[in-house]
Order: structure tokens, then sequence, then C-alpha cells
């Protein structure tokens, strides 16, 4: 071979075909170290799809990773090859590729994008914007929504509580058990009298308000509580929910949230294509994932106080679907057993979800309803104001 031939040879080993092989192969090596263990290190466990499902889901995106990591590094010749044949028009690609980058975002920009776990406004119940909460329930009205075949009533009063009518609402001079989070505790697709808060107040005899609000975390109902418990004469109790599947949304900053030291923080600006990004991939790092835990604790031991403080019993409850996972094991241990903070357990049949919603069915708000009642009728301590 000739020295011109040997060196045209060489120019199609250009750095373009380099860096096409390159990145096939990182993709594939990455392939091979996202095993299920680093998965679940960073892909927190989901409501919405059972451990199988999300195991099944990951390995299908690593098999997509892994091939299309082998077909860039089997093409990466031929695309070594255009480009130095055609550097015009592999630049003019380069360039329509990023323009459309861009014009995505600026047009995204133009556009109101919810939060992760903000839901639109006009679905009932209704929700408008608040600039320190995030959102929270549009007061004194009436919605209804077909969830599981049935229509179901949302009433909510004038403080933006969940009541059976709103000309019933909630009286802030009467004893009542306080209870605070999100959709599972509104009772999403349930009927007033089947969600967790009636059934406790019918059982024990106490009035209950309703302070969650759909799509809240931890942080978002602990400032909630603190806004409103000053409002009630006599708070009798404090019951907050935690549950390990949905604790991902702890680590949310799209919105109004807690930092360590309970600072309230306003969303972080971000670009709305990485955002729509995170929603489609749900990675987190270890760091994110540590200072979640480290938050959530504080914002639960602050609960907890806050109730004390107010001569009210606090009570958390976990909800868990069984079977209870590792990575749920764990966070549960980590946030609330190494904290000493005050909780009941209550393991649900997974099989008690409304149909084609995946919240809990009025036979698991029942057994929730129940386990709550049970633990805070052996602690209150207060005449005339438990059955």
């Amino acid at each position: 071979m000739s020295p011109a031939g040997h060196s045209k040879r060489s120019a199609t080993h250009s750095p373009a075909e380099v860096a096409v092989a390159s990145v096939g192969v990182a993709l594939l090596v990455c392939a091979l170290v996202a095993d299920q263990r680093w998965l679940d290190r960073h892909f927190l466990p989901s409501f919405f799809l059972s451990r199988n499902s999300y195991v099944l889901v990951e390995s299908a995106v690593r098999l997509g990773t892994a091939g299309f990591g082998l077909l860039l590094a089997l093409i990466a010749r031929w695309v070594g090859r255009f480009i130095v044949k055609n550097p015009g028009r592999a630049l003019h690609i380069a360039m329509a590729a990023v323009l459309a980058v861009g014009a995505s975002e600026f047009v995204l920009r133009q556009i109101h994008l919810l939060a992760t776990m903000e839901e639109p406004p006009q679905k009932e119940p209704r929700r408008r914007r608040d600039p320190r909460l995030g959102w929270i329930f549009v007061p004194s009205r009436t919605g209804y929504r077909n969830i599981g075949g049935r229509d179901v009533e949302y009433a909510i009063d004038s403080s933006g509580y969940r009541v059976r009518r709103v000309d019933d609402p909630v009286d802030p001079e009467r004893p009542t058990i306080l209870f605070t989070g999100e959709s599972m505790m509104v009772g999403e697709g349930l009927t007033w009298d089947e969600t967790v808060p009636a059934q406790v107040s019918a059982i024990l005899g106490v009035q209950s308000a309703d302070l969650a609000v759909s799509g809240f975390s931890s942080d978002q109902a602990y400032l909630r509580l603190q806004a409103d418990l000053p409002r009630f004469r006599r708070p009798v109790a404090v019951v907050s929910l935690l549950m390990p599947a949905i604790f991902d949304r702890n680590l949310d900053d799209d919105r109004p949230h807690l930092g360590p030291g309970l600072v309230w923080l306003p969303p972080e600006p971000r670009w709305r294509l990485a955002r729509i990004a995170q929603f489609l991939l749900p990675y987190r790092s270890q760091d994110t994932i540590e200072r979640g835990i480290a938050v959530t604790r504080e914002v639960l031991r602050a609960t907890v106080d806050l109730a004390r403080a107010r001569g009210a019993v606090p009570l958390i409850i976990v909800l868990q679907f069984a079977p209870e996972e590792l990575v749920e094991h764990e966070l549960r241990r980590r946030i609330l057993d190494e904290a000493g903070l005050p909780y009941v357990r209550v393991e649900l049949d997974s099989g008690w979800r409304i149909p084609g919603n995946r919240h809990p069915d009025p036979r698991a708000t029942r057994a929730m309803a129940v386990a709550i009642a049970d633990e805070l009728r052996g602690r209150l301590v207060f005449a005339g104001s438990v059955k």
C-alpha cells in the first residue's frame, strides 16, 4: 500500500469515528455496570408500578441501552467516513440538532409546566396556585369525578378541607383530630364516608379535619399543618402519613420545598428539557437521596413536636402494600426507627386498590382507619371525647 493510501485509510479513523465508537462502548459499559443493585440505589420505589413491573422496565431500558451502544460501535466507521467525506453536511446536521434543542427549550419556556406531582387545575378536586405550598384545593366548592367506575363527590369547605358537605364545614372550636398528607389521606376515588378521616371520626366520635392535598410531599404537608394548626382551639391528635413507595416525591425541587434545617426554598430554576428528562428517567444521586432522608426525618420530627406543643397526640401512619421491599424497609428504618418517631405500620393486601387508579380502596382505608383509631384510643386522655 502506498503512503498516500495508508494516509487516506488512517483518516477514516478520524476523531469523529473514534468519538462515535467511544460513545457506543460507553453505553455498553453503562448497561453492564447498572445492575439491579445499582438501579435500586438510584431509582426509588414507585407507587404506580409493582416491583416486578419496575424491574421489567429497568431491564428493558438496560437492554435497549446496550443495543444502541452496540449499534453505535458497529456503525462508527460508516459515520466517520460520512463526516470526513461530507464535512459541510455533517456540520449542518449538528447545527440543526443544537438549534432544535434550543427551539424546544424556548417553546417550553412559553408554556407553564406543572410541578412533577402537581395536577392540572381543572382536575377534581380543583387546585389553585399557592406561593408557599405550591398548590391547595379551591375552597367552598363541590366537584365530581368518575374514578373506578363511580362518580365521586369532592366537597371542599371554606378552609380548603375535604368534608361531607360544603355547608357542614370543620368547626375549629371543637375537639379535632387533624390529618395531613396527600391523595391517600384526601380519599382519592372514595366517598367522604370511605375516607380515613371520616372513618376515624366515626369510630372515636371526634371531629376530623382533613388538611391533606393531592400530590403533597411530607414537607408540604408539614407547612400546611404549621399554618393551620393555630386555628384549632382543641387539637386532639395529628395524624401524618409516610409511604416509602412515594418517598421519591420528597426529593422534588420543582416546587416550593424545605431544605436542611427546614429552611423554606422556592422552586429550583431548571431547563424545561431537563425537567422532562427527569420525569421520564427518575434517576436520583446518592447525595440527593441522603439529603431527602435527612430532611424528611427533620420534617416528621418537627410535625411531632408541633403536635405535642399544642397538647395533641402525634401519630405517623406508615402505609405499605405487601410485600415490603428491601429499599422500602431501609427508608422506614432510617427515617422513623433511627429517629425514634411514633408510628403505626399498616400492611395492606396488594389487591386492595381502586381499579385503574392504584389508590387504596374502601377495604384498605377501613384497615388504615381501624389501626389509627386503635392506636389513638389507648393514648387519648380527655373526658367524653372518645367512644
